[in-house]
């Protein structure tokens, strides 16, 4: 038995108290993943941005708001795990400065300078060791080339390409890609199906190998 780390849904960057950055991520996918490990009689923790959607019961479910709280709870999650299915759309950016109150109308333009939040996904296959990491890229164009690209910067095992017809559907249409370029898996349906054949090809490819 496995113990798997999942990340699902998106954060939030705030501009001021009542505003924010935010995606469109409803963590169907991480749902749908949570329940296809369980399933599988493996053990799973999702660190989770804010969604609606609810996940298993038998899940061990952090939640938390912003890519920073994402990344501290992830890192805390996965010293006792065996892997990581990335399937968060964390935001890549946050305000350099965060205003203590609600940024009044001036009738101007707005400037805000944004700067890049530390990569989840990245930072914690950069320090895993004989566990594996799993990656999710979202594209809008050039899937598999930019979906391999992050998967050799990211430092991951397999990487899931989607498009973004993904977000807020009760569908995916996915790719499973090794660091050879090699089509490992091509699953289209309801997500709760395509979690399913995620994790079948996990359970061969990976998690067999560290668990035995």
């Amino acid at each position: 038995m496995a113990r798997i780390l999942i990340t699902s849904g998106p954060t939030r960057q705030h501009l001021d108290p009542v505003r924010y950055l935010t995606n469109a991520s409803s963590g169907r996918m991480g749902a749908a993943l949570a329940a296809a490990v369980l399933e599988l009689g493996h053990e799973v923790v999702v660190v989770s941005g804010p969604v609606d959607v609810a996940y298993p019961d038998s899940a061990e479910v952090v939640p938390v708001i912003s890519t920073e709280e994402m990344l501290a709870a992830s890192r805390q999650a996965f010293e006792s795990c065996d892997g990581l299915i990335g399937a968060a759309a964390p935001c890549d950016y946050r305000p350099e400065v965060v205003s203590q109150g609600k940024i009044a109308k001036t009738g101007q333009p707005l400037m805000l300078h944004l700067v890049e939040t530390e990569d989840v996904v990245a930072t914690l296959a950069s320090a895993k060791g004989p566990r594996w990491v799993v990656g999710f890229a979202l594209e809008t164009e050039d899937h598999r080339l930019r979906a391999l690209a992050k998967l050799e910067r990211k430092h991951c095992d397999l990487m899931v390409s989607n498009g973004v017809e993904a977000m807020h559907s009760a569908n995916n249409e996915v790719e499973l890609l090794t660091p050879t370029g090699e089509t490992v898996g091509h699953f289209v349906g309801p997500k709760e199906e395509v979690a399913k054949g995620i994790l079948s090809v996990i359970q061969q490819r990976l998690i067999t190998r560290t668990t035995g």
